[in-house]
């Protein structure tokens, strides 16, 4: 199996035809031979804001093979249009290191795999958010998550979503499971929001995820984040 993330960054004058994908392409995507699992994902303004960035989305996808991965970033007329629509994608291939959690009631990255650790890793934390939650949430994790962009061994970071305010992830790049790790237990205003989360219940549900990167393509803000750390996918 394999896991794959794309950023794609749309042209000026897609906004509308962007937007109306997140439901419109579920349906061609639920039809994909070898698609297991997979969130068309809309992004923060600023990065990590609560406005969504109408120029960026993600996709997250998890494949039955590298072979099925491959067909659809090849031939498949939505991700074609995709590709004609935006200015850039940049794609990374991951392997599970470690997840727990679930996803819209499952753990999609609960696969095993034989990657030896080492080189750079990429980390998902993804929750659905309480209602009545929602205040403290956006006051005391999202400036929080801002800070990642900005720690010793980040390469890039930006805020992920299913739904604006509710449903919220962060995906990470950094340079070393050490570096993540650096960040996790000495960043003091992290702690405290992990001590918060679960002292006063802010999730219905939540998954976190860590993965070694496997292989890159494409840009993200004009460059490959990690282009000297491992060689990039040939397009």
């Amino acid at each position: 199996m394999l896991t794959t993330l794309s950023i794609l960054t749309l042209q000026p004058d897609q906004k509308r035809w962007a937007f109306a994908q997140m439901g419109t392409a579920q349906r061609p995507l639920q039809r994909v031979a070898g698609l297991s699992f997979q969130k068309l994902l809309g992004s923060g303004a600023g990065g990590f804001g609560a406005l969504p960035n109408l120029h960026r989305y993600g996709f997250m996808a998890v494949w039955e093979s590298a072979a099925a991965a491959a067909t659809f970033f090849a031939e498949h007329p939505l991700w074609q249009e995709y590709r004609q629509r935006t200015t850039e994608i940049w794609t990374a291939e991951l392997a599970p290191l470690k997840s727990h959690g679930l996803w819209s009631g499952v753990n999609p990255f609960d696969y095993p795999t034989d990657v030896a650790p080492g080189g750079p890793v990429a980390v998902l934390t993804r929750a659905s958010i309480r209602w009545q939650k929602t205040p403290r949430f956006w006051r005391y994790v999202a400036p929080t998550s801002a800070t990642v962009a900005q720690a010793p061994g980040v390469r890039a970071a930006i805020g992920l979503g299913e739904l604006p305010v509710v449903r919220q992830a962060t995906f990470s790049l950094w340079e070393s499971a050490q570096a993540m790790q650096d960040y996790a237990y000495r960043s003091e205003k992290h702690k405290e929001v992990i001590r918060l989360t679960r002292q006063e219940k802010w999730y219905g549900e939540e998954l976190f995820a860590r993965f070694q990167v496997l292989r890159t393509e494409g840009t993200w803000d004009g460059q490959d984040p990690i282009s000297n750390l491992t060689p990039p996918l040939l397009v």
